[in-house]
């Protein structure tokens, strides 16, 4: 036998020696088993032979078999044999069983239970119901047997249930399978041996159950890895069963086997066996017959029948459960369609195949699948029920096929990782369509987030998935339930904007689909290493398109599938009309902004536009109205397409609701037509008034546009109000509150339309009563001329308004005119214009009637006039309207100076018939011209003549009167141009007129001319002509002037130019003078100062006089042109002009330029050439030069060479080309250039080769730089092109790139940069991010397309940086509990850098704790409303800190907790905490809703005598929490009156108690009726007396009674009408309290205000006095900006002394870390130069030393630089040795009187250290001990010499650089200080200047002043607006309101005859969401919105009281989230 291994039997353990095997002799009997010992065994043969002794069989002919029925027939069958198996003896192997056999098993756990023991618990706890996953491990070992079937695979999971004996209830799973052996049944049985471990006959692993151990069958290649291959490792079956159930039969048949193997195991047979000390892991296998159920009890029919149903397979497993708990049970039963909806989401694809389940209509598109073979059934049997059947392959709503149907696209990908890993995932699109994304939603997931918010709005944070992960996780086809991944990077929503909308990320669900080589939990609920494994760097994705991956960027093919999914799937709303961006006061502050305003939408092929009728959906009533606005939530411009928004619509009919409503776009009815709307709007506003009918019953009708003399009399008015269909009504119709009880009035008016405006002179208002109509009495009042309207108006009862429902009530107008009376007196009309004498004018004459109108004037008057001293008269008289014009006055003679003249006015026949007035009269018109002299005039040529003009009238007066201006022209004739003078007398009537002088050419001889004088505006005044005589001129007429050439004068013309050589002068110049008669004038001395030259300002008098001109020098350039001028400056203004032009002069100078650039490489020839000018010493450019001259230009110059130069002429000059330099330094070159005498140079600049090398300025490249972790390096990285020399090469355009080693990362990232004109490219500062480590930077540079140029390398040693945070560790005890009103437990909070350490800079002030009530609607981190508390430090250590002693919220309800940080550039969140805060324990018993007083008779009706008809009471804590939840017990009801009242009403049956129901610490009062013709008194208040009995509430803590009051009569009638009463009394009471409410709140609110207000000034006054102390000025910080603009400039000044050049530390930083201290150089500071000097002298050997915290560190760094570092760790210093700081100096205890000299002092005090101020004492105390400092040498022997008396004598150090050690050696190099230059940055830094410190400390001051001052400002102003709020009329109105309901309610309750109570202390206190308490915060959830806003519940009306329509607005307390405390804020 070739197994010896041990083995557990059921005796005992055996040895490898005592070897058997159990025979069954089942030949043609039932015999037992015999034990047959193998030992000693080496044949079968042998074997064969002992079972035939021991079994006695003669015969040979028998055959020996496994259970399996493998006969065993040679050695090689008899070697499968193990120790312990079972066998058959049998007649023939195909021998059918003639009885039972029990095989022998033992099922020892597997070692991999203690290896492995810990996965299932550690990932089953997702909080989710895990039978159906239990069920899937059942389903899973069934596919793997199901897996090479042929034909269908079906699994059938039967449930039966009996509720009459619940031990029936049995569930079975079936398979037609392959089924198990014996040995395959004993492996499945042994826990935690998985298919890898599993071994069959010869001991080697089997992978695949029931193949032969040679072979290795490799997994098929499956699509989606849809394998079968999931049965696995050895756990999930035994879990499932015994979750499920406590005990288990598998029966099973393998294929062309003759018997079933039947194992059963159960909990309860464990237990005995463990009680018996049995084996407890061993059992037997029951072999038996198929079909043979005679070991299964007759009343297990349904395990009878399965086992009858054996013989029609071929192959089967069975697997039974019982002892199902109830529990499972019920939710097997209750719940199987969502469990059975789970398991076909697990196995959506084997049971749908690889497309997954598909719609009907793709079916036929659908490719053949081998697996719509997999049947997956459940059944459920319930005893005495129709039994239920489903097919999972039915089920179309589990989660993947909603994924598969709702998508619209699909996105296929493959991921490969390292190693043989490959996943394979599809991403699908679910677009939006029209108005709701089509993304299934899962009612299972807690992440789903509603539809809609409490104030009905879409929710919009993340719609579709919402926070759910994208991709589900399928592991060899099955999904892995609690295994999902959030996304990918590529997959991701980008953080910048894209062409993409950012929703489409969200409608994208996938799924990934791996195999066994990703690692699963053992119960294949989660992955182990899945997600890991995809975001390892090392992973490729790539997309599969029909089969074949794309090697393109996955991140590009999905942004562009995503964007061709938008583009043609998504079906959003299209937003037109783009109206601009709003802000929306009417919701909340964070809603308010940004929104769109758009004119119109395109909906599902729809348009909407402003104007339309609409209809909204979900609304009752139904809402219709006129669309008014479309709204858009966020930041648009222009028309876009959006998911929704929201409609503002006029709500219609306006008449009844005059609202404008805005509700969420999706609830427009898209198909409602305009026209039924329209239909029934018309016939609700039908019922409204609409006419008035008037009637005069007592005469004195006013007709329409009746014209009615003043006075006359009004009769009159009867009014009637009609609406449209004729009805007579006094009240406004409908049943709307807005609408009913409104009584209709008519207010007459009359209306005089005066010139000042309508003016209602008349009005008065009429009310319709029971036995009267509307009625006006008659008007006799009315005489004010004009029109008027008699105005009659329907107005509403109590706000007098017109217009009701945004329409006009029905009105009616009577206009008229009032005319005037009879005349009685006139006046004189308004006068126009001027009188004059001689022009007719005219006087109007006004009359007026007895009222002062003005009126018709009489018939047939006469009027008169008359005026003194003036002859005047009027032609006639003409009536013109009201008015009496006298016309024609005409007004003659001499007027005098003033020209003023009394005048009367008499009218015969009027009651006042004269009026007297002044007239002023004024010259006439002009008649004639006056003009001198009147002779003729005579005047020279060249003069004007000049003549005396007046215009008169007609009676002789100087006149200037005309409309057209009085201007007069003197025209004269006779000269060669027409000549006119003019001359204005329009404001005097006079005055000379002359004008330009006579001038005539040659006049020889006299000459005569005419003048006319006339005026144009005036044709009928007679011209006047006079005669003037002209003599000729003696004045110069022209000049000529004269030029000698070759001694001859040349005549020259006007303008000539004549020529000249440049600079020279030009002579010989003559001149002479003509007269206008052709004579020649002499010059003489009156002539000469008029003569003038332009080219001299002074001129020689002799040289003029003579007729010679000065001479003219030529100007000095060719180009320029001198103007010459010689002028007469008289009246003449003769002049001559000509110009001198110049030529250039002698060769003078050379000058040299490079016609392009002057730059040349070195080697290379200058590629510009060089021209050489020839000039005259004025610069002018000669271009004449001789011929052939070239060869006489010489060039030279330092390295030219010389033989290559050529010289050749041009047009210009010369030209040099071919210029080329030896090799040599770069740099400038100078050529120079020599002609004949003339030199030059020209420049040459020498530049660098081509680039070959690069460099970096400014960089040591051979040391490494430290940088901190996201710190930015010391310099800018700038990269310089070189040559091969390296000179720098100035070449542009060279792409230079800056390469980086290792995982850091750069910011901003360098990206390749070209260089600039200079050849360098700069990078800039750079910040460097990644973990610590040593990383190169290097640049390289593309010149072309030959391999890059490398740079240097800068080394960097990047360090964590311990000033940055980078998370927060909190830390409470999770097992505390948190109730309402008690304290929060201790929350423990670090603040941990980079290293994980806590960071000791942190403050208090930067952590809050914030604590919100959990809101779904709240996406991440807390909201506004959030409470915030700030923690304590924990004192000795630093970055911890703590939060204690803070008060719980008194809401009970599941809260979140999460830690802040900010320090002002850092922001850190903590996880978010969730508690559940439990209520206090009940204090009060509570309705639900308000009872009110009912009101209750003893009449036969029921309804009437009800008490109560359904009310909830609850149990309730102090804080309004519902805490009866566990109380149990009952509330007893009784009636009870006041003491004295004998009289108790009772209950039905005669009793005054009643006992309710308590559960769950609520109970219902449910029809309590008082019995018919129960006592009591009539009219008397009783009440229900309800009291809590429960064993819960201690008797010392007793919940008091509630008290519901009730009224009792014995009549019904009155009983009704003290109904009405009471409700009455109810309204009252609940206005009143309301009221009272906001009285309270508002006070409250006041007092909070004012000592807010306090607060803040006192604050205010602290900071100021901390600035008073620093004396700073006060006066200047009179205001906010006047602090803000100091602050500035405190920064500024701060700034500036930050930046001040100060010295420092030139030692390289040392790494850092949380016990690295650093360097001694870097530990210290020194103000002072020399000090610092020579203590950096005398310490230079420690300077470089690091200094650690622990020896640990120390050896760290040791090793990390090979030793060469100095170390210095704190532990290992002697502490007790170090000097004492604050010891005094030695001469001060030895000396104390003594005052040496050179200033001593210790060394010590002279050091400032930044930080580690205590380690840092440590160190240089040991260092420099008591080291003294003094002046010079000399003052430091001399105190030596003077302490060494006393004591020991320390070092001394002296300013000057001496050092006297302390054993008084001095002198020599050893011992004097060297310059700083030498000791090369190893020198102590110089600290900030002390400016910088106050800078600081002021700035600090400063800065908490303007927070104080704004706190200040703020606090003001809320206080100012809270008194203006309480100042309000509407206030006042309220509290005159509230005053009138207490009146009123005292008044009912003496109708009552109830006694007055204060309100809250006779009803009991409701339950409800609307009444807000002061102290608490007003919640939102369950309040109403009314347009978009919140609004505050009102009183409610009464009938005998209404409150005025004032504003709504109520304040309400909200605690603030600064400091915790309660805040009152005004809402």
């Amino acid at each position: 036998m070739a197994s010896t291994k041990r083995r557990m039997e059921v005796d005992a353990p055996m040895e490898e020696d005592d070897a058997f095997v159990y025979v069954f002799d089942r030949r043609d009997k039932d015999a037992p088993d015999v034990k047959i010992p193998t030992g000693g065994l080496f044949s079968f043969d042998d074997f064969k032979e002992r079972v035939r002794e021991a079994l006695q069989i003669k015969k040979k002919d028998f055959v020996i078999a496994t259970t399996n029925r493998e006969e065993i027939r040679d050695d090689e069958t008899w070697d499968d044999i193990d120790n312990g198996d079972t066998l058959y003896v049998l007649k023939k192997i195909n021998q059918e069983l003639c009885a039972p056999a029990d095989e022998r098993v033992s099922f020892v756990p597997h070692y991999d239970t203690i290896v492995k023991g810990g996965l299932y618990e550690y990932y089953a706890s997702e909080g989710q119901n895990p039978l159906s996953y239990a069920f899937a491990e059942l389903i899973d070992n069934a596919l793997s047997a199901t897996a090479d079937n042929v034909g269908p695979r079906n699994i059938d999971i039967l449930l039966h249930f009996d509720d009459g004996k619940p031990s029936n209830h049995a569930i079975f799973l079936i398979d037609n399978g392959r089924g198990m052996t014996p040995r395959q049944l004993n492996n499945w049985a042994i826990y935690r041996l998985s298919k890898f471990k599993r071994k069959d006959k010869r001991g080697k692993v089997s992978f695949v159950e029931g193949e032969d151990d040679d072979e290795l069958v490799e997994q098929k290649q499956a699509p989606l890895c849809l394998n079968s291959d999931i049965s696995y490792f050895g756990v999930g079956g035994k879990q499932a069963v015994f979750f499920i159930g406590h005990s288990t039969r598998m029966i099973t048949k393998p294929k062309e086997a003759q018997d079933v193997h039947e194992l059963t195991m159960s909990k309860e047979e464990f237990k005995q066996r463990e009680i018996n000390k049995e084996s407890v892991y061993s059992g037997y296998i029951r072999n038996r017959k198929v079909g043979d159920a005679s070991h299964i009890p007759s009343e297990n029919e349904v395990l009878r029948s399965i086992i009858n149903e054996e013989k029609n397979k071929e192959s089967f497993t069975v697997v039974e459960i019982g002892g199902i708990s109830t529990s499972h049970v019920t939710y097997l039963r209750q719940r199987l369609t969502d469990w059975t909806r789970q398991l076909a989401h697990i196995y959506h694809y084997y049971i749908h195949g690889p497309e997954g389940n598909r719609d009907e209509d793709d079916e036929e598109h659908r490719s053949n699948t081998p697996f719509k073979n997999i049947n997956i059934r459940v059944k459920l049997f319930v005893k005495g029920k129709p039994a239920t059947d489903i097919n999972l392959r039915d089920i179309y709503d589990d989660m993947q096929s909603q994924y598969v149907r709702n998508s619209a696209s699909q996105f296929f990908f493959k991921a490969t990782t390292e190693g043989s890993g490959v996943v394979e995932g599809i991403i699908r699109y679910h677009p939006f369509m029209y108005d709701s994304e089509t993304y299934p939603s899962d009612i299972n997931d807690p992440r789903v987030e509603p539809d809609f918010d409490e104030h009905d709005y879409a929710v919009n944070v993340k719609p579709a998935r919402g926070r759910r992960p994208i991709f589900e996780c399928y592991w060899n086809g099955r999904l892995i339930p609690y295994t999902s991944i959030e996304e990918f990077d590529w997959c991701s929503e980008p953080k910048k904007s894209r062409a993409i909308a950012t929703e489409c990320w969200n409608r994208i669900s996938g799924v990934l689909f791996t195999n066994d080589n990703f690692q699963v939990s053992t119960n294949k609920l989660t992955f182990l290493d899945l997600e890991m494994r995809l975001r390892e760097k090392s992973t490729i994705f790539s997309r599969i398109v029909n089969g074949q991956e794309k090697r393109t960027s996955v991140e590009k093919e999905f942004l562009n599938w995503l964007k061709d999914c938008h583009e043609q799937h998504d079906k959003q709303i299209h937003f037109t009309g783009y109206w601009g961006q709003i802000t929306r006061a009417d919701l909340p502050k964070q809603r308010q902004t940004p929104w769109a305003q758009y004119k119109s939408v395109v909906w599902d092929n729809k348009t909407f536009k402003v104007g339309q009728m609409v209809k909204i959906l979900r609304t009752t009533p139904v809402l219709l109205g006129t669309i008014k606005n479309f709204y858009l939530y966020g930041e648009h411009e222009g028309d876009t397409f959006a998911t929704g928004g929201e409609i503002e619509i006029q709500q219609e009919p306006q008449s009844l609701y005059n609202e404008v409503r805005v509700v969420p776009l999706s609830r427009l009815d898209r198909l409602c037509s305009a026209a039924s709307v329209k239909r029934y709007l018309e016939e609700e506003e039908s019922k409204l008034p609409a006419n008035l009918i008037v009637a005069w019953p007592e005469g004195d009708i006013v007709k329409p546009n009746e014209k009615r003399p003043a006075g006359k009399t009004i009769g009159a008015l009867k009014i009637e109000i009609e609406n449209r269909k004729g009805e007579k009504i006094q009240k406004l119709p409908g049943t709307s509150a807005q609408a009913s009880q409104k009584k209709l009035l008519v207010e007459l008016k009359v209306i005089w339309h005066g010139p000042n405006g309508d003016q209602t002179i008349v009005s008065h208002i009429s009310q319709h009563g029971k036995t009267w109509p509307y009625w006006f009495r008659k008007m006799e009042n009315i005489h004010n001329l004009g029109s008027h309207t008699l105005q009659l108006q329907v107005v509403l009862n109590e706000s007098g308004s017109t217009i009701y429902a945004g329409k006009n009530l029905p009105s009616h107008q009577i206009k008229f005119n009032v005319t005037e009376a009879e005349p009685e007196k006139f006046t004189v009309g308004m006068l126009d214009g001027v009188f004059r004498i001689g022009e007719p004018f005219s006087i109007p004459l006004v009359f007026r009637d007895a009222f002062n109108n003005i009126t018709k004037p009489p018939a047939s008057v006469t009027p008169t006039i008359e005026v003194r001293d003036i002859d005047i008269s009027y032609e006639k008289t003409v009536v013109r309207g009201n008015n009496l014009i006298l016309t024609g006055i005409v007004a003659k003679g001499i007027i005098s100076e003033k020209g003023s003249y009394g005048a009367t006015i008499t009218v015969p026949g009027l009651r006042e018939n004269a009026q007297a007035l002044k007239l002023r009269i004024f010259p006439g018109l002009p008649k004639e011209l006056r003009i001198e002299p009147e002779e003729e005039l005579t005047i020279e040529n060249g003069t004007a003549p000049v003549f005396r003009v007046e215009v008169l009238d007609m009676s002789g007066n100087i006149t200037t009167n005309t409309n057209k201006g009085l201007v007069v022209t003197c025209k004269y004739t006779g000269l060669p141009a027409t000549l006119v003078h003019t001359v204005d007398c329009s404001s005097t009537g006079c005055g000379n007129i002359t004008g330009d002088p006579i001038l005539l050419k040659k006049v020889k001889d006299h000459h005569k001319i005419t003048a006319k004088f006339e005026i144009p505006s005036r044709k009928d005044v007679a011209a006047v002509e006079r005669t003037v005589l002209i003599t000729p001129s003696n004045s110069i007429s022209h000049i000529e002037i004269k030029q000698e050439e070759n001694k001859r004068q040349r005549l020259l013309k006007q303008g000539e130019s004549i020529m000249g050589k440049a600079g020279e002068v030009i002579t010989g110049l003559t001149f002479s003078l003509y007269d206008e008669a052709g004579r020649i004038v002499t010059i003489t001395d009156k002539i000469f100062p008029k003569i003038k030259v332009n080219w001299t300002p002074k001129l020689n008098q002799e040289m003029i006089l003579s007729g010679n001109l000065p001479s003219i020098k030529v100007p000095a350039s060719v180009t320029d042109l001198k103007y010459c001028q010689v002028a007469i400056h008289d009246k003449s203004n003769v002049e001559f002009s000509f110009t001198v032009n110049a030529m250039p002069a002698e060769p003078n100078q050379m000058k040299c330029k490079c016609q392009g650039p002057a730059v040349v490489q070195i080697g290379e020839v200058l590629s510009s050439d060089i021209q050489i000018t020839v000039k005259d010493k004025f610069g002018n450019e000669i271009t004449d030069l001789p011929k052939n001259s070239a060869h006489e230009v010489q060039v030279t110059g330092d390295g030219l060479q010389e033989q290559l130069v050529k010289v050749s002429s041009n047009k210009n000059g010369f030209v040099v080309n071919n210029v080329q330099f030896e090799r040599g330094k770069i740099g400038s070159k100078d050529l120079n250039v020599t002609w004949r005498d003339l030199r030059d140079f020209v420049r040459i600049e020498m530049i660098a080769g081509p680039p070959e090398t690069l460099s970096l300025p400014g960089w040591d490249c051979e040391e490494a730089i430290t940088v901190l972790n996201e710190s930015r390096l010391p310099r800018s990285i700038v990269v310089q092109l070189c040559d091969q020399f390296g000179n720098p090469a100035k070449v542009a355009d060279v792409r230079v790139q800056l390469t980086k080693e290792g995982k850091i990362k750069l910011y901003p990232p360098p990206t390749p940069l070209k260089s600039n004109a200079q050849g360098q490219v700069d990078f800039g500062v750079l910040t460097l991010t990644g973990p610590r480590g040593t990383y190169e930077l290097q640049p390289k540079a593309f010149v072309s397309k030959a391999d890059p140029i490398l740079g240097p390398k800068i080394q960097v040693q990047l360090q964590p940086n311990l000033m940055k945070p980078t998370s927060l560790s909190v830390e409470y005890d999770k097992k505390a509990n948190f109730v309402v009103g008690e304290k929060l437990p201790e929350f423990t909070v670090k603040v941990l850098t980079e290293d994980d350490h806590p960071m000791a800079s942190a403050k208090v002030s930067s952590l809050s704790l914030k604590l919100w009530k959990m809101d779904a609607n709240v996406s991440s981190g807390p909201p506004s409303r959030a409470l915030s508390y700030s923690p304590e430090a924990v004192k000795g250590s630093p970055g911890v800190f703590l939060f204690k002693e803070r008060k719980m919220p008194e809401s009970a309800a599941v809260h979140q907790i999460m830690i802040t940080y900010y320090d002002g550039q850092y922001e850190l969140f903590s996880n978010v905490i969730t508690v559940h805060i439990k209520p206090a324990p009940p204090m009060q018993l509570l309705p639900v809703d308000n009872p009110g007083t009912p009101t209750v008779s003893n009449t036969k009706v029921a309804s009437s005598r009800c008490v109560v008809r359904n009310l909830r009471l609850e149990l309730r804590d102090c804080h309004g929490n519902p805490s009866g939840t566990g109380y149990n017990g009952k509330v007893k009801v009784e009636i009870c009156g006041p003491e004295d009242v004998t009289e108790i009403p009772c209950f039905v049956g005669g009793g005054r108690t009643l006992d309710i129901p308590l559960n769950n610490g609520a109970c219902f009062l449910n029809n309590l009726i008082l019995q018919e013709n129960a006592p009591g008194q009539d009219g008397q208040e009783y009440q229900l007396r309800c009291e809590v009995q429960c064993s819960l509430v201690p008797r010392n803590k007793a919940i008091p009674p509630l008290e519901i009051p009730f009224l009792f009569y014995n009549d019904a009638k009155k009983q009704s009408q003290m109904s009405q009463l009471s409700k009455q009394r109810d309204n009252l009471q609940k206005v009143i309290n309301t009221y009272r409410s906001l009285f309270d709140t508002t006070d409250m609110l006041t007092k909070e205000l004012e000592t807010s207000v306090q607060e803040a000034v006192q604050e205010e006054n602290r900071i100021k006095e901390e600035l008073r102390k620093l004396r700073v000025s006060l006066q200047q910080l009179n205001s906010i900006e006047n602090v803000g603009k100091m602050i500035e400039n405190k920064k500024t000044e701060k700034e500036k002394y930050l930046q001040m050049k100060r010295r420092s530390c030139g030692l390289s930083q040392i790494p850092g870390g949380p016990e690295v201290i650093g360097k001694i150089g870097h530990l210290a500071e020194i103000e002072d130069k020399d000090i610092a000097r020579v203590l950096s002298w005398h310490m230079s050997s420690d300077i470089d030393c690091v200094v650690t915290s622990t020896t640990k560190m120390a050896k760290e760094v040791y090793k990390q630089t090979n030793g060469k570092q100095q170390v210095l760790p704190l532990d290992s210093i002697f502490k007790k040795s170090l000097p004492d700081w604050r010891k005094p100096l030695p001469h001060i205890r030895y000396r104390s009187g003594w005052r040496p000299p050179g200033n001593p002092a210790y060394a010590r005090d002279f050091l400032e250290f930044p930080q580690h101020k205590e380690e840092c004492q440590i160190v240089f105390g040991m260092l420099l001990g008591d080291t003294l400092i003094l002046d010079n040498l000399d003052s430091a022997n001399a105190y030596r010499q003077e302490i060494v008396k006393f004591t020991h004598c320390p070092t001394i150090l002296t300013r000057e650089g001496d050092r006297i050690r302390s054993n008084g050696k001095f002198g020599g190099l050893m011992n004097k200080a060297v310059p700083f230059e030498k000791l090369r940055g190893a020198v102590f830094g110089e600290p900030l200047p002390s400016q910088y410190k106050e800078s600081e400390t002021l700035l600090e001051i400063l800065q908490r002043l303007k927070v104080a001052m704004q706190k200040t400002q703020k606090s003001r102003n809320e206080l100012k607006e809270q008194s203006s709020y309480i100042e309000l009329p509407e206030m006042k109105n309220k509290k005159k309101e509230c005053q009138e309901a207490e009146k009123q309610l005292r008044e009912l309750e003496q109708k009552l005859g109830v006694t007055s109570m204060p309100y809250r202390s006779r009803t009991p206190q409701v339950i409800s969401p609307d009444v807000i308490s002061p102290s608490k915060r007003p919640r939102t959830a369950n309040r109403t919105p009314v347009n978009g806003t919140e609004s505050t519940p009102t009183p409610s009306p009464s009938t005998t009281f209404t409150p005025t329509r004032q504003s709504k607005r109520l304040a309400s307390m909200t605690p603030t989230s600064e400091d915790s405390r309660k805040k009152p804020r005004r809402t």
